[in-house]
């Protein structure tokens, strides 16, 4: 599960939502949860999306997709590690 959380560090509402989540996932069916820190992953996508010269509502359509992106490669990363 994404973690938004702050640049400054501080867990504030929305991760809060976000590992309630993971803890309705764990006990409805069991499975394993982990979070991941997903910090600067919008940016990074809409670096790529602006480099690729794509135009804003393409970019609008796709910014999410590409950020979840992100955010399971990260977490892919530290796995193989």
């Amino acid at each position: 599960v994404g973690l938004p959380i702050n640049m400054n560090g501080p867990v504030g509402p929305s991760p809060a939502r976000c590992q309630a989540f993971g803890k309705l996932i764990r006990e409805a069916k069991g499975l394993p949860v982990t979070y991941q820190d997903e910090r600067l992953s919008t940016v990074a996508a809409q670096r790529v999306l602006l480099e690729g010269n794509l135009s804003r509502a393409k970019r609008k359509k796709v910014i999410d997709k590409l950020a979840a992106v992100y955010i399971l490669q990260g977490y892919l990363d530290s796995i193989a590690k």
